[in-house]
C-alpha cells in the first residue's frame, strides 16, 4: 500500500491534539465549579464566550507542551507507524501533557487563597519549605477529592487516546517523494504551531500574555477563567518582572503623590518598645470590630479578644495588604516594599541596603528580633530578616520542644507566643520584636485539647481563627504582668487573607480580596478610635516612626496613619490577577502594565461599573499616580536606592 501522503498519521495526530483541547475545556469547567463565587460568571452564554476566547490560551499551552510530540509524529523516519515507535510517542505525550495539565487541578486548591492563576512565583513559597514531601502528603489527604478527580480525568484521557490507533502499514516505494512531501507537511504544521503559540500570525503583534485575558471579559475577575494554569505557568518561566520602567512620569508627580523621603515632627522623640504581630491569613472579614459598618447580613465575628482590644485601640477598617503571600507581607509591613507579580524578596535586587523599621530603630538603640514558629528558614523569613539586619531570629530550633509542633507548619500559636513573651521579657528596653504566627492556616486544625472549644463557623478557617485569637488573649494576659508592657506600642495585622465565607457577599469583591485588619494599641493612652480612610501595609512602617518621634529623614512609599500635616493623601496600590489596582481620591484605577483598562468608583469594590468612557481630570491624575508609583518602585529597586543614603 502506498501511503507516502501520510493522511492517516495526520488524522490521528489531529485527534490526539484535539483530545488535549477537550481536556483543557474540562479543566476550565471544573475550575469554574470550584471557584464560581470568585470568577462571577452567572450565565451559560457568558461561560461559553469565555471558553471560546480561552481557546487561544489553551492553544499556546498545548502547542508548547506537544511541540516535540508533534515533530516526532510527522518527521519522515520511515518507522513512524511501527508499534514500538508509537508506544514511545504514547509515553512522551502523556508524561509531558499530564505533568503540566495537573497545574490546573492544583489551582482548584490554590486559587481560593491566591486569587490568581498559578505562575512560576508559586515556587517562591515552596522552595523554602524543608518538608515538601510531608506537605504534599497532607494536601493529598486534605484535598483527596481534587486528586481523585485528576486521576479519573487522566484515566479517561488515556482511554480515549488508545481508542484510535495507527496501523503499521507504511510502505514507502519512493523515498525521495516521501521525504519531500513530509518536509512540506512539517513546514505547514510548524507554521500553524508558531501562529498558535503566538496567538495569531501577525508579525507585528507580540505573543499573547496573561494580561491579554482581560480583553475578553466584562468583569476583571473573569479573566482567570479565560486563562489556564499551564499557560500562566509556562508564560512566566524565566520572565524577569523587575526591570527598568519609564512611563515618562515626572519627579514632581511622584513627589506629590508619594513623597518617598519622609520626615515627621508631630511627636517628640521617645523610645517605646514595639511589638508587631503579623497574623497568618487573618482576613479582615473574620474580625467583628472591623465590620460594624459593612452591612453583612447575619455577620458573626470569630475574634472576641481582638474585638475587645479594638475598643481600646486605633483601628483601620479600610485597610489592605500590598501582596498576596506571606513573604509579601513581611517586606511590605517591615520595610515598606510591596510585591506585585513576583515577590521583591525573590528578585535579584533583594540583597541590598534597605531602610526599614529594623535599620531605623536599631539606629536609635533598639534590640530587634523576629519570631516565627516554623522550621528555621521557612517561607524565606530568615534570609530576608538577615538582609534587614534583625539582631535575633527565633524559630522552631530556638523554641526547642517539638512536642508542640502542629504537624504541618510549626509550633502552635499559643505556646510560641508565650515563648516570645518570656524571651522579650529578658531583653533590655527598648526592643522591637516581630512575630509571624502560623496556626490560622490550612489544614485548619486546632490543638487536640481545644477541639470543640471554638466555633466551627461556616468555613474551615473559622475554628483556627478562634484559636489564634485565644492565643493573643493568653499572650496579652502574660505580657500585661511584665514591666515593659505599659511602655509598648502593639501593632496587629495579617499577611494576607484566606478562605472567604461565601455567604457574605461583601468580601467577594475584587478589591476586598486583600482586605486585612490594622490595629494599633498603646496601653493607657488616648490612641483610641476608628478610621475608614484607606490604609495599607506599607503605611505601618512610617506610622511607627511618626509615633516615636523619629527625627531623621527616611525612605518610604507609605504614609503615617496618624499625621495629616505635611503628608501625602491616603491611597492603595496592590496587584492581583495580572493587574495593578490603584485607589485614591474616590476612584480605583486598574492598570495592566501597559494601559489602563478601567476606572471605578471607590465604593464599587466589585468593579462592576467601568467608568473609563467618562474620564475626568481626577482619573487622568490617578493614571499618572499609578504609573508614577510603578516607575519609581522598579527604578529605585534596580538602582539599589532603597536606603536614603
Amino acid at each position: 500500500m502506498k501511503s507516502f501522503f501520510r493522511l492517516e498519521e495526520y488524522k490521528v495526530l489531529g485527534y490526539r491534539i484535539l483530545l488535549a483541547y477537550l481536556f483543557y475545556f474540562i479543566a476550565r469547567v471544573v475550575f469554574y465549579i470550584y471557584n464560581y463565587e470568585i470568577v462571577d460568571v452567572t450565565s451559560l452564554t457568558t461561560f461559553l464566550k469565555i471558553a471560546y476566547h480561552g481557546l487561544a490560551f489553551d492553544t499556546t499551552a498545548i502547542l508548547y507542551i506537544n511541540g516535540l510530540f508533534i515533530l516526532l509524529s510527522i518527521l519522515p523516519f520511515f518507522i513512524n507507524t511501527d508499534r514500538k515507535y508509537q508506544n514511545g510517542l504514547f509515553w512522551l505525550y502523556f508524561i509531558s501533557n499530564l505533568s503540566l495539565y495537573s497545574l490546573n487541578f492544583v489551582d482548584l486548591i490554590y486559587y481560593k487563597y491566591n486569587f490568581s492563576r498559578l505562575t512560576m512565583a508559586a515556587w517562591d513559597i515552596i522552595k523554602h519549605e524543608e518538608s515538601k514531601g510531608a506537605m504534599a502528603f497532607r494536601f493529598l489527604i486534605s484535598y483527596w477529592d481534587v486528586f481523585l478527580l485528576y486521576f479519573l480525568v487522566c484515566v479517561l484521557w488515556i482511554f480515549l487516546y488508545k481508542r484510535v490507533k495507527i496501523k503499521n502499514n507504511l510502505r514507502v516505494e519512493k523515498k525521495i517523494s516521501y521525504v519531500a512531501k513530509s518536509i512540506l507537511g512539517v513546514l505547514v504544521v510548524a507554521t500553524l504551531c508558531i501562529g498558535g503559540i503566538r496567538g495569531d500570525f501577525k508579525k507585528s503583534t507580540r505573543p499573547i500574555n496573561l494580561v491579554d485575558a482581560n480583553r475578553h471579559v466584562e468583569k476583571i475577575q473573569q479573566a482567570d477563567l479565560v486563562l489556564n494554569s499551564t499557560f500562566s505557568f509556562l508564560r512566566t518561566l524565566g520572565v524577569k518582572t523587575f526591570k527598568k520602567t519609564d512611563f515618562n512620569i515626572s519627579d514632581e508627580v511622584i513627589e506629590a503623590n508619594f513623597k518617598p523621603i519622609k520626615l515627621y515632627s508631630s511627636n517628640d522623640p521617645s523610645k517605646p518598645n514595639i511589638v508587631l504581630i503579623i497574623t497568618e491569613s487573618l482576613g479582615r472579614e473574620y474580625c467583628g470590630a472591623f465590620n460594624k459598618n459593612a452591612n453583612i447580613k447575619d455577620y458573626v465575628s470569630y475574634t472576641p479578644f481582638l474585638d475587645s482590644l479594638a475598643n481600646h485601640s486605633m483601628i483601620y477598617t479600610n485597610a489592605y495588604a500590598n501582596g498576596y503571600k506571606s513573604i509579601h507581607g513581611m517586606s511590605s509591613i517591615i520595610s515598606g516594599i510591596p510585591s506585585f507579580k513576583d515577590a521583591f524578596t525573590s528578585s535579584p535586587y533583594a540583597k541590598q541596603k534597605i531602610e526599614s523599621l529594623v535599620s531605623c530603630l536599631k539606629g536609635k538603640g533598639y534590640d530587634s528580633s523576629f519570631f516565627h514558629g516554623a522550621p528555621n528558614g521557612s517561607m524565606g523569613f530568615l534570609g530576608y530578616g538577615n538582609i534587614l539586619g534583625f539582631d535575633h531570629y527565633y524559630g522552631m530550633t530556638e523554641y526547642g520542644n517539638d512536642a508542640d509542633f502542629d504537624g504541618s507548619w510549626g509550633i502552635w500559636d499559643e505556646p510560641f507566643m508565650q515563648f516570645m513573651n518570656t524571651t522579650i521579657s529578658k531583653k533590655e528596653q527598648p526592643f522591637f520584636s516581630t512575630i509571624f504566627t502560623v496556626s490560622s492556616h490550612e489544614p485548619y486544625v486546632v490543638p487536640e485539647k481545644y477541639k470543640g472549644t471554638f466555633p466551627k463557623g461556616n468555613i474551615k478557617m473559622h475554628e483556627c481563627v478562634g484559636y489564634t485569637d485565644f492565643a493573643f488573649k493568653k499572650f496579652f494576659e502574660a505580657a500585661k504582668k511584665e514591666p515593659w508592657y505599659d511602655n509598648t506600642i502593639f501593632v496587629i495585622t495579617a499577611d494576607h487573607c484566606n478562605l472567604v465565607n461565601y455567604m457574605e457577599d461583601f468580601y467577594h469583591n475584587v478589591m476586598n480580596r486583600l482586605a486585612v485588619p490594622i490595629l494599633i494599641y498603646k496601653p493607657n493612652s488616648d490612641l483610641v478610635g476608628v478610621s475608614d480612610e484607606i490604609a495599607q501595609h506599607i503605611d505601618i512602617y512610617p506610622t511607627i516612626l511618626d509615633m516615636i518621634g523619629y527625627d531623621k529623614p527616611f525612605r518610604s512609599w507609605g504614609r503615617s496613619l496618624l499625621t495629616k500635616e505635611n503628608d501625602i493623601a491616603p491611597y492603595l496600590i496592590n496587584y492581583n490577577s495580572g493587574n495593578y489596582y490603584f485607589m485614591k481620591d474616590g476612584y480605583i484605577c486598574v492598570f495592566d502594565g501597559n494601559k489602563v483598562i478601567g476606572f471605578y468608583d471607590e465604593n464599587d469594590k466589585k468593579l462592576s461599573n467601568n467608568l473609563i468612557s467618562k474620564r475626568n481630570k481626577k482619573m487622568d491624575d490617578l493614571e499618572k499616580g499609578c504609573k508614577g508609583f510603578i516607575q519609581d518602585y522598579f527604578n529605585t529597586i534596580i538602582d539599589k536606592k532603597l536606603a536614603k543614603n
